[in-house]
């Protein structure tokens, strides 16, 4: 799939990928529809909340250092920037930096503009936001209200280009476009990629590592190292600068293939910059898997051997043990596609039986037009697993997991697991990217999870003393009574 850098915004993923939020089945038919282009997605004729790819836009490109974000949209769209700041103060807390709110500033939109427009309040916000600010770069991201009423925010970017000297870059990320979330980061991506990032003027032994907050960093650093390589963390936490010359990297790699997707082959397409395309780095395999990606790419596939013999060496007793203590238990797993398909092979990895996994949507290919790794391998399995796809539709979740009762929920996001804690399942929150991130992570996260199954006593009184939202009439029904078949 070829991106288009000459357009000024990113098609949304059900449209260039061909993405779905609706699907119930398991690993080996959701891979096969996709190959046999049959794959179609199935509507909800109930849908109880989801998120919005407009928040995603924002909390990723707010925490670029020096950068300003714009939000055009009334207030209540720029609401997620308190959870971005407590994001933001978290990253730099791991870099030992000192707190600075992110620059956020909305224009307000209120009724009045839905019916004459806000064309001249953008404007003195973007001007404010250069005057108060002083950013390096200035993004403006699009909302329901703006996209609905039409507002040209690219004309006015470009009217403005002329009297304030840094990139003005839109953002189209408007929620009711795409029920994928992650049509945001594309739309964030999208205007780095034609706004922020230049040629290159020379090649350097640098590698643009995507993630979202690198608390492992220092391992990173440490590890490339090992090959002479440099990352360059992208995009929370960097600067307009090192955003701009991306272009000049050795490699790109990512924590996160729904992330990296779209700035990796980006980079890859418009400037030959190698998109290594892997298993994430989570687990033995998915590190395994992304070291000798990179490795071939930069042409040090000797070194990277070594040091994946060294590392194995070095878990291999621990691993045998919690491996040990964790065979016999059950774990349902709900997050991001991913994730969610990487970390379905890590708890295997761990001894840990996964009875079903549900993801917020699917990619049935990525920007090269292959399909991910992560589904491929799981596909490729002997073992078939239950899935079901839907954008963290909760109701269905607390469903799912009455009837499995698994020892464990393993999700992504805290809005999921509380639900399921409250129902009396242990339950643990992947808050940090990094987490089961290579060798001795996998140890870590392995021991994380055996202090869940075996310290149940939270999710026991909770369950005894808080009375759920939903009825038995609902817990007693099929999972998924409301997910319909694709009207065509």
């Amino acid at each position: 799939m070829a991106i288009n850098l000459n357009n000024s915004e990113a098609p949304i993923r059900e449209n260039r990928l061909g993405s779905v939020t609706g699907y119930q089945g398991s690993i080996k038919d959701l891979v096969n529809q996709a190959a046999s282009c049959s794959l179609k997605n199935k509507e909800r004729c109930f849908s109880q909340a989801s998120a919005c790819s407009s928040g995603c836009a924002q909390s990723y490109l707010s925490r670029i250092v020096d950068a300003a974000l714009v939000v055009h949209a009334p207030a209540g769209c720029a609401a997620d920037s308190v959870y971005s700041n407590t994001q933001n103060k978290w990253g730099e807390k791991v870099r030992n930096w000192q707190h600075r709110n992110i620059s956020v500033i909305t224009t307000n939109m209120i009724e009045e503009d839905t019916v004459f427009g806000a064309v001249n309040k953008l404007k003195e916000t973007i001007r404010e936001a250069y005057r108060r600010l002083n950013p390096k770069a200035i993004f403006v991201t699009a909302s329901c209200v703006s996209g609905i009423i039409g507002e040209d925010i690219q004309s006015v970017l470009d009217e403005l280009q002329e009297e304030i000297p840094v990139p003005l870059a839109p953002v189209f990320c408007e929620g009711f476009k795409s029920k994928v979330w992650a049509s945001g980061f594309d739309a964030a991506f999208h205007a780095i990629l034609t706004k922020i990032v230049k040629p290159p003027q020379k090649k350097t032994n640098k590698v643009n590592m995507i993630n979202f907050s690198g608390s492992a960093r220092n391992q990173i650093v440490e590890t490339l190292g090992r090959f002479g390589l440099e990352p360059v963390f992208v995009a929370p936490y960097s600067t307009v600068e090192q955003l701009s010359q991306m272009s000049e990297a050795v490699a790109t790699i990512s924590i996160c293939g729904t992330l990296g997707s779209y700035i990796g082959n980006g980079l890859e397409q418009q400037f030959g910059v190698p998109y290594v395309k892997t298993l994430q780095p989570h687990g033995i395999a998915g590190m395994d898997s992304w070291l000798r990606g990179l490795g071939v790419t930069v042409g040090k596939e000797q070194e990277v051997e070594a040091y994946i013999r060294e590392q194995k060496e070095l878990i291999a007793a621990d691993l045998a043990e919690i491996r040990e203590k964790l065979s016999g238990y059950k774990a349902v797993v709900g997050m991001g596609p991913s994730f969610g398909h990487n970390y379905i092979r890590t708890l295997q990895e761990l001894g840990i039986e996964v009875i079903w996994g549900a993801t917020w949507h699917f990619d049935p290919q990525y920007d090269n037009g292959e399909a991910p790794a992560s589904i491929q391998n799981l596909a490729a399995a002997d073992t078939d697993i239950p899935l079901s796809v839907g954008d963290q539709q909760n109701f269905e979740l607390l469903n799912l997991l009455n009837r499995l009762k698994p020892d464990l929920y393993v999700a992504r996001h805290g809005g999921s697991t509380v639900w399921a804690t409250k129902l009396g399942i242990p339950s643990v929150m992947i808050a940090d990217e990094y987490s089961a991130f290579g060798y001795q992570g996998l140890i870590d996260f392995g021991y994380r999870l055996l202090d869940a199954v075996t310290n149940r006593s939270l999710a026991k009184n909770l369950s005894k003393r808080i009375k759920l939202p939903y009825t038995a009439w609902w817990l007693e029904q099929d999972t998924f009574t409301f997910l319909e078949d694709e009207v065509i």
